[in-house]
């Protein structure tokens, strides 16, 4: 297993989301309160590992809520502007329509027979009768025009109105799991401060090891894409783990996967659920530098494949982006961007 432990199995997050997985605080209190003062140095360990999944899993669920506003925000930008587009169309039409209004108002005094009793130029009056006709006819058909344009604009408004109620339904979200990551977190921090010193130094010792640098020569990337990808993973080693960063100074696991391959021209989705979904799935045994590492059934947490079976992969809070061994963890799938 290198210098990475596998996590001491608790149920959570199998066959179910990341949000699902999330526990409350007190959860999470009764969990520490609940391990003896006499437990073993493992069991501490072991309870760490357990709290920084859970953690991992808030931090992606938080990570997806965080893209959906994002999502959000910007269609309700689209259609406020198709909004106030529409509206500067209604005023034009308004102001067209009241021109026209007011000149068959004023032309209006006489009934028609008797303006041409009393016409001094006959001819006169019957073309501008003949006008007012065709401006009776134009000003009907902009009317129906602008009631469609009305109908539009109310459509778009409670587009908006949904928009706007679904944007603030998920910065709700975003808050929930921002706190239930820090609340993991926090739990985390505090079994880690009753360890004996000797096993907390081991652990943090271990979370911030690479493992060394492995013999990588033989390991060539599928194509140029795969290759800048490798390359810009490889260039974050040692920097920290940071929840819900994307770099470049800090980065989560699917952060990291994200800032990696923007640097190979390929846009990948935030979340490590949605980058199992962003390429070609192929075997553990064809595996090829570049490749994404999607772990445990809840894909909760992503790797990239460097070769010669070691992965490039941003950890748990306390650890850098360091190598690991390919099976370091319950793989889910490979996939290829």
């Amino acid at each position: 297993m290198g210098s990475h432990r596998r996590l001491a199995p608790s149920g959570l997050g199998r066959g179910r989301g990341a949000t699902a997985a999330v526990v409350s605080a007190a959860a999470a209190a009764a969990a520490l309160g609940a391990v003896p003062a006499h437990a073993a140095p493992r069991d501490h360990r072991a309870t760490v590992d357990r709290l920084y999944l859970e953690a991992e899993q808030a931090t992606e669920a938080y990570n997806a809520a965080g893209e959906r506003a994002g999502s959000l925000r910007r269609q309700v930008g689209r259609a406020q502007d198709r909004i106030a587009r529409q509206q500067d169309r209604v005023n034009a039409m308004r102001d067209v329509l009241g021109t026209l209004a007011g000149a068959q108002y004023r032309s209006g005094g006489l009934a028609s027979s008797l303006e041409l009793l009393f016409s001094d130029n006959p001819a006169d009056y019957l073309e501008k009768a003949a006008a007012l006709d065709r401006i009776g006819v134009r000003q009907s058909g902009q009317l129906r025009e602008l009631r469609g344009a009305l109908r539009e604009l109310a459509e778009e408004r409670t587009v908006v109105a949904d928009e706007l109620a679904a944007l603030e339904k998920t910065r709700k979200a975003v808050a929930r799991h921002k706190k239930d990551v820090e609340r993991k977190l926090a739990a985390a921090q505090r079994m880690l401060n009753s360890l004996p010193p000797a096993e907390r130094a081991a652990y943090e010792r271990v979370s911030r090891s690479g493992g060394g640098m492995p013999d990588l020569a033989d390991a060539v990337p599928p194509g140029p894409r795969a290759a800048a990808a490798v390359a810009a993973v490889r260039s974050a080693l040692g920097r920290p783990y940071v929840w819900g960063a994307s770099g470049p100074r800090s980065f989560d696991c699917s952060g990291l996967m994200q800032w990696s391959y923007a640097h190979a021209g390929i846009g990948l989705p935030r979340t490590s659920q949605a980058q199992r979904h962003a390429g070609r799935r192929v075997p553990l045994s064809q595996a090829r530098p570049g490749d994404l590492v999607v772990y445990r059934a809840d894909a909760s947490h992503v790797a990239m494949y460097v070769g010669n079976g070691r992965v490039i992969h941003a950890p748990h809070p306390g650890a850098a982006v360091r190598y690991d061994p390919v099976g370091m963890l319950p793989i889910s799938s490979v996939i290829r961007p």
